[in-house]
């Protein structure tokens, strides 16, 4: 038989001696030759069609309106032998019909020629077409529950990687089963999503066929999907959902989530409406992965921490390679045998850690990639159009997620493209951080977001730091009027609010001070802070003396606040002539916060044991946490490289401590300390 592609032909002319014709399929082979053929039951032997001079018919593809040429038999005569295969079906013979399902199981099969002289009754590589085509004709019959598992096995034939002509007439066959009986179009939108997933060619190549590329299978499954929702407006919500209940677990490889994703900003482009709601989609599963992964990090030793980060710069990809790794690896987790006496557990953690950091890595660089061309002119309405949605995304979803630890650099580097950008970002933090209405764990995260934002931002100008930390002050003498009277020391339970501002401000502080200076000694060089040592400087507005009277008040905020950041703050504000608060610091070591505790405010009503347990009193003490600490993400982070302040040493900053500060905070030795803080943030760089 002919091959059934589009031919650009002349629809009149005798057919070639070598056309094969089209043989009836729907039987076994064993009867082939005892039985008449199934369209010698069913044709009219004085059809005209049958005689040698008009052996052929033109058929019309209703899609493109594509010629097609059929062999001997007719495409009236296929479908009359399928739907007889249905009816016989629906009378309960499921002989021809169960023939018909196993066409398109074994779709997949090779084509073999017949021995010599046997007779060739196998299904040809072109010859699915004309079955497709005829079950289109056959749409009032299928459409019924009796045909449901025949319908189920053509949705999972491999069409994508057939000829484009199959492609257009299974396309039109899925259409017309969806406009028959709609309940068929959830199956058929799932069946199209599944295909998301799929990432190594061999899921979709059909021999006797030429490869097809992954992105021609892309191409043309969203051409196929995009086709359906033009017949089938509606179709939109529908496809919303799946998009959401087929997004890959956590668990699943990088592979799988990478194919995904890209497939989810190809709908984007041809579904405008559901821009927004894809975004979501894709943030809100990154963000489930960050905070696991943050908190599987934090179960882990700093030998086997150390040696994720090894094993990752050991295999760094580009971003345009991740779908390009060997297909193995998918299976790489499997390949483990439990039983083997070899089976280490601590590598297996390892591995899985690994894989969640570079999975992280691989979906964010992939963000920050779409995101970047529509903040080309970061002062336009298309630009702040999109942060507004990136803002969006963050207020509803980053801010509310406990520790998420590389998400929301997104907004962090997208909110200093202009300052337009930037003043939106703050503002939005400020709004959640001092209104009454918000819950208090969003206003700790706010304040800390704040903070963290104007103390790590390297693009945020100096104005918006002295106006965030005299801002912030201006609320901490608010909250101190209000939580003075009630207080009988420190309490962490009942003041929180206010010693989350006060450890704001501290952080800020100790990394934007010289832009807090607002004048200085004419021997005072701007660009080297050791000369700023022993000066006498004028401080922005009264925060010198404002920030006194919270510090040394009844509420004692430095005994609550993370002591790394009060040691560091104890360190500047004395050398800078700012503050001097050792004595404070000093006193504060005898002191127990547990002591201010009744069973009113502590869980259960159950103490904690206080005695000397250093995990006692730093349980009431608060997190060394503010969001922008370092980022490390191997492949994404150069998206970063020019946006971040990193903790800096200032020579000459305390005589007794120079070698420690030396180790700890010099420029030079950046990598060093950025390896400890990339995947823990409680140690923070400025430690």
């Amino acid at each position: 038989m002919r091959p059934f592609t589009p031919a650009a032909r002349s629809l009149s002319g005798p057919v070639a001696s070598s056309a094969t014709p089209v043989k009836s399929i729907l039987k076994p082979v064993s009867l082939l030759s005892k039985k008449r053929s199934l369209s010698d039951d069913v044709a009219d032997p004085s059809d005209p069609s049958e005689s040698p001079t008009k052996r052929r018919k033109v058929l019309f593809d209703e899609i493109k309106n594509v010629t097609y040429e059929v062999g001997r038999r007719t495409m009236d005569d296929v479908k009359r032998e399928v739907r007889v295969a249905l009816e016989e079906h629906l009378r309960g013979n499921d002989g021809q019909y169960d023939m018909l399902k196993d066409l398109f199981a074994n779709d997949k099969q090779r084509y073999l020629p017949p021995v010599i002289g046997e007779e060739d009754d196998t299904l040809k590589p072109h010859e699915l077409q004309v079955y497709v085509m005829a079950l289109t004709s056959c749409i009032p019959i299928l459409k019924g529950k009796e045909c449901n598992g025949l319908v189920r096995t053509i949705l999972g034939c491999t069409w994508l990687g057939r000829d484009e002509a199959f492609v257009k007439v299974f396309t039109h066959f899925l259409a017309a089963l969806v406009s028959a009986q709609g309940s068929y179009l959830v199956p058929v939108l799932l069946k199209l999503v599944d295909k998301f997933r799929d990432t190594n060619p061999s899921v979709w190549t059909v021999p006797d066929f030429p490869d097809v590329s992954r992105d021609e299978m892309r191409q043309r499954l969203h051409s196929a999907i995009q086709y359906l929702l033009q017949i089938f407006p509606s179709a939109v919500a529908v496809l919303e959902n799946i998009l959401g209940t087929k997004f890959p677990f956590p668990d699943e490889s990088m592979r799988i989530h990478m194919a995904y994703i890209h497939n989810l900003l190809r709908v984007k482009d041809y579904v405008p409406d559901l821009r927004d709601e894809i975004l979501d989609l894709i943030l809100n599963r990154v963000v489930k992965i960050d905070s696991q992964m943050q908190l599987d990090l934090e179960d882990l030793d700093d030998d086997v921490t150390a040696a994720v980060m090894y094993a990752l710069r050991e295999n760094q990809r580009q971003a345009s390679d991740w779908e390009e790794c060997n297909s193995d690896d998918d299976d790489d987790g499997d390949s483990v045998d439990s039983d083997d006496l070899d089976y280490d557990q601590e590598a297996m953690r390892i591995k899985t850690v690994k894989e969640s950091v570079e999975k992280m890595d691989a979906v964010l660089d992939t963000l920050f990639t779409f995101y970047t061309p529509h903040f080309m002119n970061p002062g336009s309405d298309k630009a702040f159009d999109m942060f507004t949605t990136i803002l969006r995304e963050f207020d509803h979803m980053v801010l509310p997620t406990y520790k998420s630890r590389h998400t929301q650099f997104l907004v962090f580097h997208f909110a200093q493209q202009h300052e337009r950008l930037t003043d939106a970002f703050c503002g939005q933090l400020m709004a959640t951080a001092f209104q009454g209405n918000t819950p208090n764990v969003l206003k700790q995260a706010a304040a800390s977001y704040l903070a963290s934002f104007v103390a790590r931002g390297a693009h945020v100008p100096k104005h918006l730091v002295r106006t965030m930390f005299m801002l912030l002050i201006h609320h901490l003498e608010q909250y101190r009027r209000r939580y003075e009277p009630l207080c009988r020391g420190p309490d962490l339970r009942r003041f929180h609010p206010y010693y989350s501002l006060v450890q704001a401000t501290l952080y800020i502080f100790c990394f934007r001070w010289q832009d807090l200076v607002v004048s200085a000694p004419d021997m005072v060089e701007p660009d080297d802070p050791a000369s700023y040592i022993g000066q006498d400087l004028e401080w922005v507005g009264t925060s010198k003396q404002d920030l006194s009277v919270q510090i040394f008040g009844k509420l004692n905020p430095l005994k609550v606040c993370a002591p790394v950041i009060v040691e560091e703050f104890a360190r500047l504000a004395h050398r800078l002539n700012f503050m001097y608060i050792y004595p404070l610091v000093e006193s504060n070591k005898r002191v127990r916060l547990t002591q201010f505790l009744s069973s009113t405010y502590a869980t259960g009503g159950a103490l904690r044991d206080t005695g000397s347990d250093a995990q006692a009193e730093s349980f009431h003490q608060l997190d060394p946490y503010f969001p922008f600490d370092p980022y490390q993400l191997p492949i994404s982070k150069r998206w970063l490289v020019e946006d971040y302040v990193h903790w800096k040493s200032v020579p000459g900053l305390n005589a007794d401590d120079d070698d420690d500060s030396d180790d700890v905070g010099d420029s030079e030795d950046d990598d060093r300390v950025e390896e400890h803080t990339a995947t823990d943030s409680e140690n923070d760089d400025l430690e």
